[in-house]
Formats: C-alpha cells, structure tokens, sequence
C-alpha cells in the first residue's frame, strides 16, 4: 500500500551548505502538497562535561557561524511563506539525534530531509553522534542531500 507524505521534516545542522537540504524539501513539500517543517538543532559541543580545553575562540567562532548560516536560512524561509507554503521552523536545544527523534515522533513525520556529510571527527564532535546512528533509530522514511564538502572543510 502506497502511503502520501504528507509532513517533511527538514534539519538544519545551520550551516550554509543546509540551504541544499532546505531547497529539497521545499521542492518536495510543494510537489506533493505536504507540510513543511524545519528543525534547526542548537548544540554546544563546548559546552560538554569534562571538556576543559580552552576554547574560548573557538566557541565564538562556532556561534558566529552558526548566527549567519540561521540569517540566510530566514532569508529562504521568510520568502517561502510568502509565496504561501506553510512551513513550521522549530529550534530544539540538545544533542541533534534525540531531538531530532523527539520532532519525528511527536509531529508524527513521514520523511526527514538532511544533509549528508562525510563523517569525520569533527562532524561527530559538533553533532554529537553520528548520521549513521540517527538512520539506526529512524521511524520514518529518510532522505539524504549529498554534500561534496568535508565537514573539516566548513
């Protein structure tokens, strides 16, 4: 039995290259007459117990990056609106992968829509985990954006 989606969930990681991820699911979410949802997941890996390298610039740095990518994401959101598609933007704070679960289940999702990174450690110390382990857990259809971009490249 075939099932319509009818809720996309989006995930920002707030970078620009999530503008890729963002544009598909807009495309599909007009396409197919579905409602759109766009998570973006606030984590501070610097703010991890028994972390006690001095990263102060770092943490700046981080904060800045994540402030102009969240800009240009409005940007795209703000216009999309006003185009008339109804897209619901949710800001969670904690580690991605729980977050992320908890919007799935609790906005009963049909599919997420997230980039695709080539995973390294720094991926996994800025988002906590793993995209492998997030498709473990996955209740919903998945649908990875391909990035040709290292993480260790942003």
């Amino acid at each position: 039995m075939e099932e319509d989606i009818k809720k996309i969930l989006v995930v920002s990681w707030m970078t620009k290259y999530c503008q890729k991820a963002v544009h598909y699911g807009i495309s599909l979410a007009r396409k197919s007459g579905a409602e759109l949802f766009i998570l973006h997941v606030v984590h501070n890996p610097f703010g991890l117990e028994g972390f006690n390298v001095p990263t102060f610039a770092h943490e700046e740095d981080y904060k800045n990056l994540f402030k102009d990518a969240k800009k240009d994401l409005d940007r795209i959101i703000r216009l999309e609106k006003g185009k008339g598609l109804p897209i619901t933007e949710l800001i969670k704070e904690g580690k991605p992968t729980e977050e992320i679960l908890k919007v799935i289940k609790e906005e009963k999702i049909d599919l997420l829509i997230s980039l695709h990174y080539e995973e390294d450690s720094f991926a996994h110390f800025v988002f906590c985990g793993s995209i492998k382990k997030l498709i473990r857990k996955m209740p919903c259809s998945i649908m990875l954006v391909k990035n040709e971009i290292k993480m260790s490249e942003w």
